[in-house]
């Protein structure tokens, strides 16, 4: 196994200080959702600083970070190894999802405050404008983003986090060939959809594309992860 062997393809972030470790902590769990960091591959401090344009440590202390979620394991003298995550543990991940994010997002078409609701719009617009470029980690961390956004218009700050830790530990390898073959952009336009369902005050339009959108997350987004992407058969 090659340490650091096709490396993702990592945003530069210029000039950044140690100070900056959660920033860089958040690009890399992007970069493990989307497939850019692959399981079972071993990634280096020092290689994955180069993609990012920094000291390797900041890279370091967000890769121990990692570690302590569960998401990478140490490699003495060699760096951090990507864990895979099974299908059944994907399918259990969405089920949870779909129970918590669907009915909290639908019921905020008859609470949220417009004003609130409209300030998300440049983060959905930002998704889309990811998926148009191919910029993966960009939209990982702009998806996150939006939906979290959201969730905290509920009010329920537990609930926010419980989300953010599933969405953490989720894979979605199939997002590549989604970029590669033209799609990504069409459901990358569905947050809009969701924007526009809630500012109409339409629950189970609402209701029916956020059950369509995370439907996505174990059929067109996640093909070919899993236990299937960095396990043999």
């Amino acid at each position: 196994m090659n340490v650091n062997a096709t490396g993702p393809v990592l945003p530069v972030l210029g000039s950044r200080k140690p100070s900056h470790r959660e920033r860089v902590a958040e690009a890399l769990r992007a970069a493990l959702i989307a497939g850019e960091l692959r399981p079972g591959e071993v990634y280096s401090a020092p290689g994955l600083a180069a993609r990012f344009g920094v000291s390797a440590t900041p890279v370091r202390e967000a890769m121990l970070d990692l570690a302590k979620e569960g998401l990478v394991d140490t490699v003495p003298n060699k760096g951090f190894r990507v864990t895979a995550v099974s299908e059944r543990q994907l399918d259990e991940y969405t089920r949870i999802r779909s129970l918590i994010e669907i009915p909290t997002t639908a019921s905020l078409a008859t609470t949220a405050d417009p004003v609130a609701l409209e300030a998300l719009r440049p983060v959905a617009e930002e998704i889309v404008t990811s998926a148009a470029a191919g910029d993966l980690i960009a939209y990982v961390e702009a998806d996150l983003r939006f939906h979290l956004g959201l969730l905290r218009l509920a009010g329920n700050g537990h609930l926010v986090e419980v989300v953010r830790d599933l969405r953490r530990r989720s894979r979605l390898y199939g997002l590549k060939a989604l970029v590669e073959q033209g799609r990504l952009q069409a459901s990358a336009e569905e947050h809009l959809e969701i924007l526009d369902a809630l500012l109409t005050r339409d629950e189970e339009a609402v209701r029916a594309v956020m059950a369509r959108h995370l439907g996505h997350v174990r059929g067109l987004w996640a093909a070919g992860g899993g236990e299937r992407a960095g396990r043999p058969a």
